[in-house]
């Protein structure tokens, strides 16, 4: 079944919706770190626009460009590790659209239920990234300490916290957030090893950029599996 959803999936990515969802996120993500960088940029000359005057040394003025160089390289280092979960949470704001596409398409005998709200959409997808990064620090912590168990730690922590986005979103459409979160607990099984599914090409560059809409889809064709 699982197999079968994610192929689905796939042979859906030409669809128009998919691509314009896709573009979105990467577009809306490089935004946001550009106003990120540019946010510190200010911030940096704030701090340094008065000259700083060190005992012995006296008068330093080098500070506020060494600060701006070594933010530079902070924000490239730090766009390689945000750059996924960021774009993946900002993508997650049109899953909506990508579970209405695959239902039209495959599905259409289903009376499509009312779009979600952007309000509603906006805070589960402030409530992902933070879940998404929080969840990310603390597997950081045990990849340190399990070196060894990493590849497994990424796999089984991000497949639960896929799998369990991009199942509610597919089945929060028809049964509503607390029918949802009822079904996600009767299937937990069978979600994990899907969401693990969706984990395995995150490490992979571009191809992960994808990940949130064939999830969103994959998930779908799930939801719809289970439901029969």
């Amino acid at each position: 079944m699982i197999f079968e959803a994610f192929f689905k999936s796939v042979g859906q990515l030409g669809d128009p919706r998919f691509r314009g969802i896709l573009w979105r996120g990467i577009g809306l993500t490089i935004a946001l770190l550009v106003a990120a960088y540019a946010g510190l940029l200010w911030l940096i000359e704030w701090i340094t626009r008065e000259p700083i005057t060190l005992p012995i040394v006296g008068e330093v003025t080098w500070i506020g460009d060494l600060l701006s160089v070594g933010s530079l390289l902070l924000m490239i280092v730090a766009s390689v590790f945000l750059m996924i979960p960021v774009a993946s949470a900002i993508t997650s704001l049109f899953l909506d659209e990508v579970a209405s596409a695959v239902e039209d398409v495959h599905y259409p005998a289903i009376e499509q239920p009312p779009r979600v709200s952007f309000w509603d959409g906006l805070r589960d997808t402030v409530n992902f990234l933070g879940l998404l990064l929080v969840v990310n620090v603390f597997a950081f912590l045990l990849y340190a300490l399990f070196p060894p168990a990493a590849p497994f730690i990424f796999i089984a922590v991000n497949g639960y916290l896929l799998g369990r986005e991009y199942f509610t979103v597919a089945a929060m459409r028809h049964l509503g957030r607390a029918g949802a979160k009822t079904m996600r607990a009767q299937h937990a099984g069978i979600i994990w090893v899907a969401g693990c599914l969706m984990a395995l090409p995150l490490t992979l560059p571009l191809v992960n950029l994808f990940i949130p809409i064939l999830g969103a889809a994959t998930f779908t064709h799930i939801y719809h599996r289970l439901r029969v």
